[in-house]
């Protein structure tokens, strides 16, 4: 199927973001959602669940090193990481760039997601396939921090937006059974949407964070993908001084890990936490911090 199709997306109530098709990849309904992957000019391959953006082949990049580094580096002795959701595994190949990880479990609900990824976005996941460090997991991702016996350095939520299947990835019981799973000083890392467009999305998961662990935050990175300005990253751990890391450790931690990013620098990892005061408004009012 070829050019003159447009796609819409209309996760945001009162704004349409128009996407122009050049062809139609892929288009199917799975057990669990909705899929289509088509040709765009600007942004490459997009692929959409149930009317909403996933990823682009042009910018994954940024949401991906953002989500990936940040903990990591700030941790600075990872050795298990887990992924809930990431079925593009974009998330999964950052992650396995860092040669002091040990082992990297994914828990993802729809094999189909993953079978489909690996088939179409191998410009940037295929490493993930051969490293056998690699764990894929097919489960609920609740379900499976709720039981598992394993503990993790690093948990990286890298879920749809909090409808559908991934409405569970957003409440109080899942970010528990997260810190029971979570090594001490262990570092959750979190997708929280668009503040300017879903404020409350923040608001809430930095609400539960604070009533579970002892630090409740948020950075941000600016995606083209995703309209509306900066992307919100949950945060929260029990190591108070694991975001304050300052530049000279980041520097030469990022210098160990010895590979090349686009978006992702020491100097950006630590700015990313200064946020602009209607962002930091909205952490705040999460935390319940007095004016």
């Amino acid at each position: 199927m070829n050019g003159g199709l447009v796609f819409n997306e209309t996760l945001y109530p009162g704004v349409e973001v128009k996407y122009t098709c050049d062809t139609v990849i892929f288009q199917d309904r799975s057990e669990h959602q909705d899929l289509v992957l088509f040709e765009n000019p600007v942004f490459g391959k997009v692929l959409m669940l149930d009317g909403v953006t996933q990823v682009t082949s042009a910018d994954e990049f940024i949401y991906h090193e953002m989500m990936a580094h940040v903990p990591i580096l700030a941790h600075g002795a990872a050795r298990k990481v887990l992924i809930i959701g990431g079925g593009d595994c974009g998330m999964a190949e950052e992650v396995l760039k860092h040669k002091g990880v040990e082992k990297l479990t994914q828990v993802e609900i729809d094999r189909s997601v993953v079978d489909f990824s690996k088939e179409n976005f191998a410009d940037f996941n295929a490493p993930v396939f051969d490293d056998p460090r690699f764990d894929l997991v097919i489960a609920d991702g609740a379900r499976f921090v709720a039981e598992t016996d394993e503990r993790f350095d690093i948990v990286l939520v890298d879920s749809t937006d909090p409808h559908g299947p991934g409405a569970v990835l957003f409440t109080e019981e899942f970010y528990r059974g997260v810190h029971r799973c979570l090594t001490p000083g262990g570092i959750l890392v979190t997708q929280n949407g668009v503040p300017f467009l879903q404020r409350e999305e923040l608001v809430i998961s930095v609400r539960h964070f604070s009533g579970i662990y002892k630090d409740a935050a948020a950075y941000i990175a600016a995606i083209p993908t995703y309209f509306g300005g900066h992307m919100a990253f949950g945060w929260a751990t029990d190591n108070v001084e694991a975001r304050k890391t300052p530049l000279d450790v980041l520097q030469q931690r990022f210098a160990e890990a010895d590979f090349d990013t686009r978006y992702y620098t020491p100097d950006v990892h630590q700015a990313a936490f200064a946020l602009p005061r209607f962002i930091g408004d909205a952490v705040a009012e999460g935390r319940g911090d007095k004016g």
